[in-house]
């Protein structure tokens, strides 16, 4: 099957981010830095097969750009709706497909979808069969280290191959680990050793340093930034040495005042009504940890209004 990047490219993808990575925010990406993929956020699978996804997740697949490759992320556990989902999203016009094997969060977890899958492996096998057999394209699996043991993701490779997953990517937390502690990179060197699949290093990849030792350490066969990038969207364009690797702080003023701007004036066209556009942008911001904008950012993330924000970011120094 093809892949979504262009062979002897090492790819760096934007990662699927639910709440975050929506058409506006991939498209801004797309235009001033270029991921070799972006993905979509969740595609849920539904149980009712007349509208097997949500109209709001058929505009994020109809809002695929012409050259950037477009995955979509599918997630649920019903293997039915799950294959249902697959043909919808492929008749909307997707060539690449995912199954979420690793969100830790929420309902995703209590209705055993995302990472609680691999609470019970022994399903796994007709799930992945089933949606390989629909899926024309590539189909890629974004994994966890294990539900709570990091040594359970060696094991599913075998699986993972046999059912003609066409590549892996690696996020070496387990999800009961949720975002804490640090990713397990040793488990990501340990899967491309043992695997013939292509595998995508995933996790705690926020600067080039960051990049270049995981890199060095898994030998993976691309990159997925997420917190990383949205925090500093550069980070494609740093790690390609295209852009300073590190910015000093007036430069690095001026990228977040220009990037938040620009994200802004997008959000204004696609949510409604000033509060939701807000609440958008914290969420933005609720992923940047530089210390040298620390009390910048808090303050942003206070704003009572729309107004008080954008005055505060056209302050920002």
């Amino acid at each position: 099957m093809k892949l979504p990047w262009e062979p002897d490219c090492r790819p760096l993808m934007l990662a699927p981010m639910q709440g975050l990575t929506n058409r506006a925010l991939r498209e801004l990406f797309i235009d001033r830095v270029r991921p070799d993929v972006v993905f979509t956020e969740f595609v849920r699978a539904k149980s009712d097969n007349r509208k097997c996804i949500s109209d709001s997740d058929r505009r994020e697949i109809d809002a695929g750009h012409p050259t950037t490759p477009l995955v979509v992320q599918l997630i649920g556990s019903n293997v039915k709706y799950l294959v249902a989902a697959a043909d919808t999203v492929q008749e909307l016009g997707a060539k690449h497909l995912n199954i979420n094997l690793g969100c830790p969060y929420g309902r995703m977890t209590k209705n055993s979808a995302g990472g609680a899958l691999l609470k019970d492996p022994a399903k796994l096998p007709l799930l992945l069969q089933s949606l390989r057999k629909e899926i024309r394209g590539s189909f890629s699996v974004k994994v966890r280290s294990g539900y709570d043991d990091p040594s359970q993701l060696p094991a599913l490779l075998p699986l993972f191959e046999d059912c003609g997953i066409d590549f892996l990517i690696v996020h070496p937390r387990t999800v009961r680990q949720l975002f804490n502690g640090l990713a397990d990179h040793a488990v990501t060197a340990e899967v491309v050793r043992r695997s013939s699949l292509p595998v995508i290093a995933n996790g705690d990849i926020r600067t080039v340093a960051d990049g270049e030792r995981v890199y060095s350490q898994t030998g993976a066969a691309g990159l997925m930034l997420g917190r990383g990038a949205i925090a500093d969207p550069l980070l494609f364009a740093r790690l390609r040495g295209r852009y300073p690797a590190v910015s000093g702080y007036e430069q690095k003023a001026g990228e977040l005042r220009e990037y938040l701007h620009e994200l802004l004036a997008r959000y204004r066209k696609l949510f409604c009504g000033d509060r939701q556009i807000l609440n958008k942008m914290k969420e933005v911001l609720s992923q940047m940890t530089d210390p040298d904008f620390a009390k910048q950012v808090r303050q942003l993330k206070q704003s009572k209004s729309l107004g008080e924000f954008t005055e505060l970011l056209s302050a920002l120094a």
